[in-house]
């Protein structure tokens, strides 16, 4: 089994992933195998908690400050 992240690519008119050859080495496929493959997107949980991350960085750095203005 390999694990490895790729980017969607154009191939001709389509688009695709592609396996590096040391990667179908290591499986030991070849031109005309069948690969059972497990796909996920990464990076859009990414952001989202990159994004809660700043989020909360910045609650705990000014919420206090934005409550007061808040109460004025």
């Amino acid at each position: 089994m390999i694990e490895t992240t790729q980017k969607v690519i154009q191939i001709g008119s389509s688009q695709g992933v592609t396996l590096s050859k040391k990667d179908l080495a290591r499986l030991g496929a070849k031109k005309g195998d069948t690969l059972n493959l497990k796909v996920e997107l990464v990076g859009a949980g990414d952001k989202q908690n990159e994004l809660l991350r700043e989020y909360e960085a910045f609650v705990a750095k000014y919420g206090q400050t934005l409550k007061n203005l808040a109460d004025k």
